[in-house]
């Protein structure tokens, strides 16, 4: 059942990855934007990376689900077209560090 789940894991990060791509080059069409924000890559990263880190937070849903839709939201904002996503990417991975942290520290 373990190998299952990875391959799960894997297929997950590989079509977030192919849609984050084909969702990219559909919405910008400069080659690279610096310095802006997108709010709903943001917001993707910030829930994948924590449905991914804290994923023991969420009782209702088994870790693997879980697991499974983080893995598929961070790759969606990791596979974007190269030079977008990045800031938005660290951003969430920071903020459910945080939240892993102090969720290890007080439990």
């Amino acid at each position: 059942m373990d190998q299952t789940i990875y391959l799960i894991y894997i297929v997950s990060f590989v079509l977030g990855s192919i849609v984050g791509l084909l969702f990219s080059y559909k919405k910008y069409k400069l080659p690279f934007v610096s310095e802006k924000f997108d709010l709903v890559a943001i917001i993707l990263s910030i829930i994948g990376w924590f449905l991914f880190l804290n994923s023991p937070l969420i009782s209702f849903i088994p870790s693997y689900i879980s697991i499974t839709i983080g893995l598929f939201l961070v790759a969606l904002v990791v596979g974007m077209r190269p030079g977008y996503g990045r800031y938005e990417t660290l951003t969430g991975f920071i903020i459910s560090l945080i939240i892993w942290i102090i969720r290890t520290v007080l439990l």
